[in-house]
């Protein structure tokens, strides 16, 4: 996954954020704090899951047995990894429209005051998410080998 396309979906989703919000706010139910706290939950549950498969990888626990990792579950890891980096930025770019809506606002109305600081925390915990998205992703990479390299001779070069 490349940085340039969570931009993108970033991008897109706050310009779909900012305009279903100046189109529907009215309809709205409240913005309350704590709206982004399952993304939260979600990004340190996929963090901590990073920095367990990396653990394994590591230590060339990868394989079919007791106390190893199997190699589905990796690759599992690395679609649930893409799908969470690109989803958190969605999420992120649509609450970063809102709450940049609501901020706007928020001198004028009391109830966009009130609704500006749920928004920015889930904002916040969206990129949490495609962070942590991102470094699962990295965390499922495959040690390099040496011994694979096919850019070096193995043997000796004549001088």
């Amino acid at each position: 996954m490349r940085v340039r396309d969570l931009l993108t979906a970033a991008v897109a989703g706050a310009l779909i954020g900012y305009l279903g919000a100046v189109l529907f706010y009215r309809w709205f139910p409240p913005v309350v704090i704590w709206i982004g706290s399952s993304l939260a939950l979600i990004a340190l549950a996929e963090a901590g899951w990073a920095f367990y498969v990396r653990r394994k990888i590591a230590r060339a626990e990868i394989g079919v047995g007791g106390g190893r990792l199997d190699p589905l579950a990796v690759a599992r890891s690395v679609a649930l990894a893409q799908a969470s980096a690109v989803g958190g930025a969605l999420l992120f770019g649509g609450w970063a429209g809102i709450a940049v809506f609501l901020l706007d606002r928020a001198s004028q109305l009391a109830v966009a005051a009130s609704d500006a600081p749920g928004a920015v925390v889930a904002a916040v915990c969206a990129l949490a998410l495609s962070v942590a998205g991102m470094w699962l992703q990295h965390c499922c990479k495959a040690p390099d080998d040496p011994l694979d390299d096919p850019f070096e001779d193995s043997e000796p070069a004549e001088g």
